[in-house]
């Protein structure tokens, strides 16, 4: 059950851009899972990928394909992530590319593969060949919503944003679709993103900024701590608006589009992680350096007896007091720390605030949105981590995925 998220009614075409999807059959029935997009000849891509030392096999064709220099075309499927599968995976990977390279008259390394779903299972690439005919040709500028759809794992919504943003020389429109729920953390944050926009921009610039915009969304949430071996983050930049990110004040500008696009889709993966009930932002401030609070609020997001007591709704705020403790803060004074829960201050003085109640707890850790915040009172540098509850039905969805 997601937490007070909704699918989009309509994501805005991005001219350019073309989707297509398609039923492969490679996991699931009766619904698409197989993906195309067309960027456009004149397209620049920027991704980011999975720091997993034991990343699949797309991962690793799509970084050697889009280094050439010529990616145009991103072919992405579910239910099967093609990782964990060794030398094998790697020729699955690239004979989908060959195969697909053969339908559309492209060369293989204008191909990006992306992959998501079960480890350690062969990809059934002859399934994937023979849908790819169909897939090419359904080709649409208006497919952002099914693209979204056939991706989807695990996950019981939807994601995707427009944004348009006005530049010196024109509008630009951005439209994102995000997939994700379990296996959520830093780095990437099984997460696959994908983002268009019609601005022209080169490559380099746009990465910048991507990673940029990463920093501060799909690398600041955390479900469970467990990093897939699978995440992408992907932009495409079709350049078809002729209007060019070119001035200072066009790139903050940019920058600020797809910065709170990002964030909205990292977001609405946290607010639809497995089993949540919670939703729940985790602020550091008056750190030393960002590093530390960094630090501090991944300790507090990432600690399973903080989720459960959250998903209790349980105002047991010992919990979040001895995660900050131990989250390795150098020459730490408790004296200078406060902490408080919507609102509700909780900790000061290196114990509990003079006046506080359980019953002004409960109402805090009660709600379905929480706002935790953490003054350490040593500095000026800040952090915010986006988190959600653990809940039975956590445990339950990863027991029962691969049955």
């Amino acid at each position: 059950m997601a937490v007070a998220l909704k699918a989009p009614t309509h994501l805005a075409p991005v001219p350019g851009v073309r989707l297509s999807t398609c039923a492969a059959g490679i996991r699931y029935r009766e619904r698409d899972d197989l993906l195309l997009i067309d960027a456009g000849p004149d397209a620049a891509i920027a991704a980011l990928f999975t720091r997993n030392a034991f990343c699949a096999a797309p991962v690793q064709v799509a970084r050697e394909h889009l280094g050439d220099g010529r990616a145009r075309w991103l072919l992405v499927n579910a239910g099967n992530a093609n990782a964990g599968t060794g030398t094998a995976g790697l020729a699955a990977a690239r004979g989908t590319c060959a195969a697909l390279g053969r339908v559309l008259e492209a060369p293989p390394q204008s191909i990006l593969p992306f992959s998501t779903g079960v480890i350690g299972e062969p990809l059934p690439v002859d399934r994937i060949e023979a849908a790819l005919p169909a897939l090419a040709a359904g080709l649409d500028p208006d497919r952002w919503m099914s693209a979204a759809r056939a991706i989807m794992t695990t996950d019981t919504v939807l994601k995707g944003a427009s944004r348009t943003v006005a530049l010196d020389a024109g509008t630009v429109t951005l439209t994102g679709i995000a997939k994700g729920s379990g296996m959520i953390h830093p780095d990437m944050a099984t997460m696959l993103a994908f983002v268009g926009t019609d601005a022209r921009i080169d490559a380099g610039a746009l990465r910048e900024l991507l990673a940029a915009a990463a920093e501060h969304s799909f690398n600041a949430i955390t479900v469970d701590g467990d990093t897939s071996t699978n995440d992408a983050l992907v932009c495409m930049a079709s350049g078809a608006s002729g209007v060019t990110v070119q001035s200072a004040a066009d790139r903050e500008r940019f920058a600020g589009a797809l910065n709170a696009l990002c964030l909205e889709l990292a977001e609405a993966i946290v607010r639809d992680g497995e089993g949540a009930t919670k939703f729940v932002r985790v602020t550091v401030q008056a750190a030393r350096d960002p590093e530390e609070a960094r630090r501090v609020a991944e300790t507090v997001a990432l600690s399973p007896l903080v989720k459960t007591a959250l998903f209790a709704s349980d105002p047991n705020w010992g919990r979040i007091l001895a995660a900050v403790g131990r989250a390795g803060v150098e020459d730490f004074r408790i004296e200078g720390v406060r902490i408080s829960v919507n609102g509700v201050a909780i900790v000061s003085d290196g114990g509990r605030v003079p006046g506080y109640t359980e019953e002004a707890g409960q109402q805090a850790f009660g709600a379905p949105e929480l706002d935790i915040l953490i003054d350490l009172g040593r500095g000026s540098a800040g952090y915010r981590k986006y988190t959600c509850d653990f809940s039975y039905d956590y445990v339950r969805i990863n027991a029962d995925y691969r049955s």
